[in-house]
């Protein structure tokens, strides 16, 4: 099977490189003289792949190519190399592309391609209990109904501001004599 990056058939590819990478967590738990491992899966695989394109068609090849890279679109690629791995779709993360001297219409390219792994869209779900922001409610609307009696609270008071004033002159005026 020839390597296919969307409708494009790489041609005289001299080398293809697979990257894979585990991702483990490192967990030291107090008191223990070891540390635990946790597998958080994979990164997503990177592929390397080298070519050469030759002949007439090689310019137009290359063309597309960089058209592909520029859309920064998944793509899907089949190869045997991925065959096994069930990746279906890629993106084009690099492209290299150098015109051979000495060899009309020859060009050499180099493709890093980045497994396309789908989002995962979030669950519809509340973030705030319902029941804890129904009781919120209710408590804040017993405040606002206790906030409209301050106005009277406060004009109630007037009444007690002259004699505790005199209070308070009478009580510094005795904190005085008994301190001399």
């Amino acid at each position: 099977m020839r390597p296919m990056l969307d409708d494009l058939e790489l041609p005289q590819v001299q080398e293809m490189t697979t990257l894979e990478r585990r991702v483990l967590a490192e967990h030291k738990p107090p008191g223990m003289s070891g540390s635990l491992l946790q597998n958080l899966g994979r990164r997503p695989t990177r592929l390397v792949v080298w070519g050469v394109a030759t002949g007439p068609e090689a310019l137009g090849f290359t063309e597309k190519l960089d058209e592909k890279f520029r859309a920064h679109e998944p793509v899907p690629f089949t190869a045997d190399i991925v065959k096994e791995a069930a990746i279906e779709r890629m993106l084009i993360e690099d492209l290299k592309l150098q015109e051979l001297a000495g060899k009309p219409e020859r060009f050499a390219y180099v493709l890093t391609l980045r497994e396309f792994i789908k989002p995962v869209e979030p669950a519809e779900t509340s973030l705030i209990d319902t029941e804890a922001l129904s009781d919120a409610t209710s408590l804040v609307k017993d405040l606002i109904s206790g906030l409209d009696l301050t106005p009277n609270f406060a004009t109630g008071l007037e009444r007690f501001v002259a004699p505790l004033s005199d209070l308070l002159a009478r009580l510094q005026e005795f904190n005085r004599a008994t301190h001399s």
